[in-house]
């Protein structure tokens, strides 16, 4: 860099790294700012200029011109302040790490602003040290440890589907999600707009429930639905007729489904020994998010029936159809990508974390 006639000159390089400070996202505000008050330096325009267009006083671009010119890149940077140092004892620290595991009796968690009264201390001093040491007691992770005893052989038999599917077959996902509620908000509300959120009253009207049979076809992405107002064992045979006449006869059937009494009822028994191309997957017991379509339930339930008002059962069904039909058209796949030996590794470190017990998982 040098000053020729007046005008700072920058090399290609320092341009770039200007340019990269700049556009970056992580930069912090004031840095960007002086770094553009170089770049239009560089590019001949002068102090006040570049005070009106970034938001300066001409004083202080002229300064961060200087500092550039004397110190190059690192001279933009804030220089160290002076300032207080912590007073907080040893004693102190340990007791707001230690503390914040066991809550007084009676109460489920420690907040900043109760365990800083109770210990003489800053809120913000709470905040910082829980967050030096990843401490979180406003947040639970929910969980649930299959205790099927046929686990394994239940596990690899779902997850080589996913990762090896048959040829000239339907792999299919299936489940029903049952009990959707038809809710009705008491009062219309603002829709999302320029400067102002989407709106929703907290209260509702119940108006009937509806239960989504769904096949999530692994391989296409396509799903297959049918509604109903209840979930026996005779609407799951509805079903069942209705995935044998939307998939073609030269194809063989491999449905993943969870161990519901429904689906192991007598009368499905003798219907599945009278359509041999079916052939059922079943998930271990507890083991629901092993079912890929239980992660389209989810984009359903976002998307078409959280955010609604319906007057009736009948204006649920046809949001649910609408996003179907909609999802049918351009349907994306769910890829199921990790690996069998990881899981089960996973769940032998939540097991002896969880419970302590000495459980093991072979893995074949």
């Amino acid at each position: 860099m040098s000053k020729q006639r007046g005008k700072l000159v920058l090399s290609s390089a320092e341009k770039e790294q200007l340019r990269q400070l700049i556009r970056a996202q992580k930069t912090p505000q004031g840095l960007a700012q002086r770094a553009r008050v170089v770049e239009l330096a560089a590019q001949g325009m002068g102090v006040r200029a570049i005070g009106e267009k970034v938001g300066l006083h001409y004083n202080q671009v002229a300064k961060w011109r200087r500092r550039y010119i004397r110190g190059g890149l690192g001279a933009l940077q804030d220089e160290p302040r002076s300032g207080r140092k912590g007073n907080l004892s040893t004693e102190v620290l340990r007791r707001i790490v230690d503390q914040a595991t066991r809550p007084p009796q009676g109460w489920a968690r420690w907040t900043c602003r109760s365990m800083a009264r109770e210990l003489g201390v800053s809120k913000a001093t709470v905040q910082r040290v829980w967050s030096e040491n990843e401490i979180k007691p406003h947040l639970t992770r929910a969980f649930k440890l299959s205790s099927d005893p046929d686990f394994e052989a239940k596990f690899w038999d779902v997850i080589g589907l996913y990762l090896n599917p048959p040829e000239r077959a339907v792999v299919l996902c299936c489940d029903e999600k049952c009990q959707i509620q038809a809710l009705q908000r008491s009062q219309p509300g603002l829709p999302l707009g320029k400067g102002h959120i989407r709106t929703q009253t907290h209260d509702y009207y119940r108006n009937g429930t509806v239960t989504l049979f769904a096949a999530l076809d692994y391989l296409q992405g396509k799903v297959i639905a049918y509604t109903a107002p209840t979930h026996t064992h005779r609407q799951w045979l509805e079903f069942l007729k209705q995935i044998d006449r939307e998939i073609p006869l030269s194809q063989h059937i491999h449905i993943i489904l969870d161990n519901y009494s429904t689906h192991k009822h007598p009368a499905i028994k003798r219907w599945l020994a009278r359509h041999p191309r079916f052939e059922l997957h079943f998930t271990p017991t507890g083991s629901s998010w092993m079912n890929l379509v239980e992660r389209f339930f989810r984009d359903l339930s976002q998307q078409a029936i959280l955010p609604g008002s319906f007057g009736s059962v009948r204006q649920l069904v046809d949001a649910i159809m609408q996003y179907l039909a909609r999802h049918n058209l351009k349907p994306k796949r769910y890829v199921w990508r990790a690996k069998g030996e990881e899981i089960l590794a996973k769940i032998q470190r939540a097991w002896k974390a969880a419970l302590g017990e000495n459980k093991t998982v072979t893995i074949i």
